[in-house]
């Protein structure tokens, strides 16, 4: 049995900007080298859609590796740093499971659909402001507008005030670069973290002094309350709340900007989303197959022996859910985007993860993706690209930088 590091692997330099505006044939070529590693500078990247099911669920001997990261960063101690290797996902077993158990009755599938009105509410208002009726045609970054959706949602379903969200969202984009593995990035994500932290605790204390200011119980108090009945001290609510925010951002925005990308070359499916939210669900399944933004990484606790391969302790992988979905072994025509695509079960994507570390939020950020394209093609009429997208870094969080789009706008339906 070969120890990973002794396979005749391809090399991956998804640090050059080349390689995050177009990965496909990266993934390729490595394809072609092996069935499902390849070579990075900071370990080794699984890109198989079927390696990725069966290990991502390895919870016994593979675990998030945020030391790994805050180590290549060199920011151990830094706020951010600390953040990385203290927040939920990156706690040892016993706190967090304590810490999800107690969360997860509230994200159920049942609590998304609770919040559709606040997100349809949320979406018709910014399509007011940025759709002016007396122009005939409209000019926008679209990732621009889409980044506002997801702040102003979870904003909404913790009781923070609106004029908060300017300053949340700009400290979520820079901290939605944290993974690029950028040591020159450290200084701006402290300053990110910190701002966000600042929020948190004031938003915190402001409601334990005005536990009634609210009507109805919102997240914030289930948190406060389950954080009492569990003793869980206010350094790690903060994280809470900072990790919310952080964690409904990225998937949200990013894959909202690659629908309208994909839509663009699609308008048949576009003019079908604004008159049917049901058949939305099958376009946001679709979309997160062709795309999605993230890129899990474990460190082996243990040595894992996987299809005649040996994965020493101490290893790190990077499981590449963004590109898994366009295995051409696995699907006809990957590239193509097609909602009417049948769904094979074994190669259902996996953008929300695998085991204990499956995503809480899957279910809201399917909602909200669900809402917000149905009512932007009704809102925004016959878009057409406006000028070259720009991409992310493609280590961690990936996706477009800018996405200029010309479109008429229209009267949305009530």
């Amino acid at each position: 049995m070969q120890d990973i590091d002794q396979l005749d692997l391809y090399h991956l330099d998804w640090n050059d900007p080349a390689f995050a505006a177009n990965p496909w044939p990266e993934f390729d070529k490595a394809r072609a080298k092996h069935p499902w590693a390849a070579r990075t500078e900071a370990g080794f990247a699984v890109f198989d859609l079927h390696a990725i099911r069966e290990l991502m669920i390895r919870d016994d001997a593979l675990r998030p590796g945020f030391d790994g990261v805050v180590d290549i960063m060199e920011c151990r101690g830094s706020p951010w740093g600390r953040f990385a290797q203290e927040q939920m996902i990156a706690l040892p077993d016993r706190e967090h499971r304590l810490l999800r158990d107690a969360f997860a009755r509230k994200f159920t599938p049942r609590y998304a659909n609770q919040l559709r009105p606040i997100m349809r509410e949320t979406m018709q208002g910014l399509l007011a402001s940025w759709t002016p009726r007396d122009q005939s045609r409209v000019h926008i970054d679209f990732e621009e507008f889409a980044s506002y959706y997801p702040v102003a949602v979870t904003a909404q379903m913790v009781g923070a005030p609106v004029e908060a969200i300017p300053g949340l969202r700009l400290s979520m984009e820079t901290l939605g670069l944290a993974f690029s593995m950028d040591k020159a990035r450290v200084p701006a994500l402290d300053a990110a973290f910190e701002h966000l932290d600042a929020f948190a605790h004031d938003l915190m204390a402001e409601r334990r002094a005005n536990p009634d200011a609210k009507s109805e119980a919102d997240l914030l108090d289930m948190l406060l309350d389950a954080g009492k009945e569990h003793d869980v001290p206010d350094r790690q609510l903060a994280d809470l709340v900072i990790f919310l925010f952080v964690a409904g951002y990225d998937t949200s925005k990013n894959v909202l900007t690659f629908m309208m990308h994909l839509m663009l070359g699609s308008p048949r499916i576009y003019a079908r989303c604004a008159e049917d939210l049901d058949y939305c669900r099958r376009v946001v399944e679709e979309a997160l197959r062709v795309f999605n933004p993230s890129s899990a990484f474990r460190e082996a606790v243990q040595d894992v022996e996987y299809r005649g391969v040996r994965i020493p302790a101490g290893t790190m992988l990077f499981f590449n859910l963004n590109v898994a979905g366009r295995d051409p072994r696995l699907f006809e025509a990957p590239a193509a985007f097609d909602p009417d695509r049948p769904i094979i079960p074994e190669n259902r994507h996996v953008a929300f993860g695998m085991g204990k570390h499956m995503c809480l939020g899957q279910y809201i950020a399917r909602a909200q993706l669900q809402e917000g394209i149905h009512l932007v093609a009704q809102a925004m009429g016959d878009p057409a690209a406006d000028g070259e997208p720009g991409w992310r870094p493609f280590p961690g969080v990936w996706g477009i930088k800018g996405l200029p789009i010309a479109f008429t706008p229209r009267v949305p339906e009530a």
